[in-house]
């Protein structure tokens, strides 16, 4: 396994040109990451997306939302989406991409400037809609990767 390491915002910031070079379109499905219970990750080949369940096996439905009280899950966030050379820049290697805790990992300027709200991405047979909600990084992202990781993929840079 690599090494854990938290990068600083600097270093974080020296790979911005790379996220930069996303394709805006016709981008490529990196990874797929199910996550059947909290914590745990199993990384598919192919996955089946459900209207009703999102990616097929992950724990989306059952969770619920992150609130206080709980409360049932957002079929705004039914299915998360990261940007790989994100990814790679805030874990250092890819056996790390799914710890941040998103189902599939693009290589596809998924920006809100070239994604809009309303946008249809087509993923193999799956037509995907972009949502408003936001996927962005929590408590649990900051544990892994740390604060300035966080802050960096919540930033237009990241």
């Amino acid at each position: 396994m690599t090494e854990v390491r938290h990068f600083s915002t600097d270093e974080l910031n020296a790979g911005v040109d790379q996220v930069r070079q996303s394709p805006a379109d016709s981008g490529r499905l990196e990874m797929i990451s199910r996550r059947p219970e909290i914590g745990e990750r199993v990384l598919l080949e192919e996955a089946e997306l459900d209207t009703a369940e999102g990616l097929a096996g992950d724990n989306w439905s059952t969770r619920g939302a992150r609130s206080d009280p709980p409360r049932e899950a957002n079929p705004e966030a039914q299915l998360t989406l990261m940007n790989a050379r994100s990814a790679e820049a805030v874990s250092g290697s890819r056996e790390r991409w799914s710890l941040a805790g998103d189902q599939l990992y693009v290589d596809l300027d998924i920006g809100e400037t070239n994604l809009p709200a309303g946008s249809r991405v087509a993923i193999g047979s799956a037509i995907v809609e972009v949502t408003a909600e936001p996927h962005p990084g929590c408590k649990k992202f900051v544990e892994r990767f740390g604060l300035d990781a966080m802050n960096w993929v919540n930033s237009p840079e990241g």
